[in-house]
Parts: structure tokens; sequence; C-alpha cells
């Protein structure tokens, strides 16, 4: 008998919160080079929700994909920040519907009594910034991992 591994694990779609500043670089990481179209980024005031469905890359199966020798994958995911009570954005034209965003980080900048601004920074010099009662992140896969179009893994200089 042997110890179980990692790789022996089911796959199963990411379900993660951050509710701590400690938590929000996982989430960061997980969605860095997700691409979305601006129209899938959603502000609804009255429930003090900003929502968005997003392309992710699954940096999580990287190392297996190239083992395995198969091609990368991306899925799609819903990141819901809680709590919002404002939304800006800067570099980015929200009234092009044609317009394919890539997030590079997710970022939480607290403020006084739990308040803060979770920002997301995008490609080319571009930014939204959610200002937040308190820190309610969610990440959740919403659909079955699909092949990677360009069938590269994202790469960025330093």
């Amino acid at each position: 008998m042997t110890d179980a591994r990692f790789e022996d694990g089911d796959e199963a779609p990411l379900r993660l919160v951050a509710q701590a500043p400690d938590d929000v670089p996982v989430i960061s990481a997980l969605i860095q080079d997700a691409v979305f179209p601006v129209t899938e980024m959603r502000f609804d005031r009255r429930a003090r929700c900003c929502a968005l469905l997003v392309n992710r890359f699954r940096w999580e199966d990287r190392t297996r994909a190239e083992r395995q020798g198969r091609p990368f994958e991306r899925v799609q995911s819903l990141l819901v920040v809680n709590d919002a009570l404002s939304v800006a954005s800067s570099g980015i034209d929200r009234a092009d519907p044609d317009l394919v965003l890539s997030l590079l980080a997710l970022d939480f900048t607290p403020g006084e009594d739990g308040t803060g601004t979770v920002t997301l920074t995008l490609a080319g010099d571009g930014a939204v910034r959610i200002g937040v009662e308190c820190l309610d992140l969610a990440l959740r896969d919403v659909t079955r991992p699909y092949v990677a179009p360009s069938g590269k893994a994202p790469a960025h200089r330093d």
C-alpha cells in the first residue's frame, strides 16, 4: 500500500473565497492571464456585487499537462466581489462591446474599519477599482475545462 499523491486526486472545479488580505494572492495567481470581454463585467449596485465571467488559464494544471504531453487548458470562471460599493475603471473603453481584456493581477488595499479597494490590473495599463465595505471575494469554475485556443501557456517578460 502506498500513500496518496497529489497527482492522484480527482479534478474538480475550483471554488475559493478570500475574506482576509492573505487570501488574495492565491486568487490573484489563479486568475492571472484570464481573458474576458468587457461585456462580461457587471456591477449590481443594489445587490452590492461586482461579477466578471472570465476565461481562466488553468495554472493548477500546467505541470500535469506538460508531463502528460497534452494541451493546456482554460475554464470559464466567475469572479465575484461581494459588498461592492463602487466601481471605477481607467485605461479601458467600456463602451466598446468588442474589447477583450486580459487580467494580470488582483490586489486588495485595506482602508479604515475593514473597508478597502480591490484592484484588477489589466494588460495595456487598464485597471478596475472596486470599493468594498469588507473583503469578500469568490472564484468559482462554471464550465468544464477546454483546450486553450493558443495551445500555449501565457508567458511574461521580466
